[in-house]
Formats: C-alpha cells, structure tokens, sequence
C-alpha cells in the first residue's frame, strides 16, 4: 500500500523480538485513529526473514486484543490481498473454532456473542462460518450449524498460533 497523505491519522505499532543482541523489528502494522468503518488494521507487514515463524498472525491478534480493549470490534481495512485473505481466514477460523470448542453445547451462542468475545466483526463471523460450511437456511432463516466433527478435527491439530494475549 502507499500512503500518499498525512500519516498524522494513523497510528503504527511496531513488532520487535528480543535476543541476546537486542531488540529487532519483525515488522509493523497501521490503523486508522479514527475509521468510520471501525477498520482495526490498515496496513501490515512481516519482514521476509521474519515470514512464517507466526508474527503475521501475532500482529492480526495484536490488533483484535487492541479493539477489545477499545471496547469495540474490528476488521482489517478491504480489500484483503491475497495473502492477507489466507490469514485472516486461518486467523479467524482457529480464534471460532477454539472458541466453539470451549463452549457449552447445551447453551445457545449467538454470531453477536461471537463478536464481542473476540472483537471480530459480525460479518467476518458470517464469511467464516460460511467457509466451513457452519451456516444453514432452516425455516426460511440462516442459522449457525455447529458440526462437532470440524471442531473436533481441527482440534487435534493442535495448532499452536503466536497470538497477543
């Protein structure tokens, strides 16, 4: 992306590990101060050399863990590039589907729930679900269908993502 106005309306985050030789930075991510949209990310990046060891997904939860504290929900500024679509799914698919698991069953959850205990936007919740095949017309409404068997695959996976908690 280029920024071709006052970068005074944004505020950067900047991401750095830490080794026996300092602090280094990993890459950054923007948002908006103000975004009518409620966008909680505007531009992201990951250093090559720092690519696939998770902060990409570190700085996509860096930036939900921001909009809870805001007391608000958040999407990353669209359109999504291509990667950044493949990692956001993969984000919000884990983020569901770990808190799917830990549910109750015998307790309705609704998408609104959904939302506020992970600060990502209803329709991203939408779009996720219907991913994984978890949303069904039943009497002429759109219902959440929890499939057990997708949790529980995904589940023991164990996947194990960097995330900001």
């Amino acid at each position: 992306k280029t920024l071709y106005y006052d970068v005074d309306p944004f505020y950067f985050y900047i991401i750095c590990a830490v080794d026996d030789h300092g602090a280094h930075i990993v890459g950054y991510f923007s948002k908006e101060k103000h975004s009518a949209e409620e966008y909680n990310l505007a531009c992201i990046l990951t250093f090559p050399q720092y690519q696939k060891h998770g902060y990409g997904k570190f700085i996509i939860s860096l930036s939900y863990e921001l909009s809870k504290r805001e007391g608000k929900t958040g999407s990353p500024e669209k359109p999504l590039s291509d990667l950044g679509k493949i990692s956001y799914r993969s984000y919000w698919t884990h983020i569901l589907l770990n808190l799917l698991a830990a549910h109750d069953p015998k307790e309705d959850i609704s998408i609104k729930d959904m939302s506020m205990k992970t600060g990502i936007k209803t329709e991203d919740i939408i779009s996720t679900l219907q991913y994984l095949d978890m949303i069904k017309c039943w009497k002429g409404q759109h219902v959440v269908y929890v499939k057990q068997k997708t949790i529980d695959d995904y589940m023991k996976q164990k996947k194990q993502l960097r995330l900001c908690q």
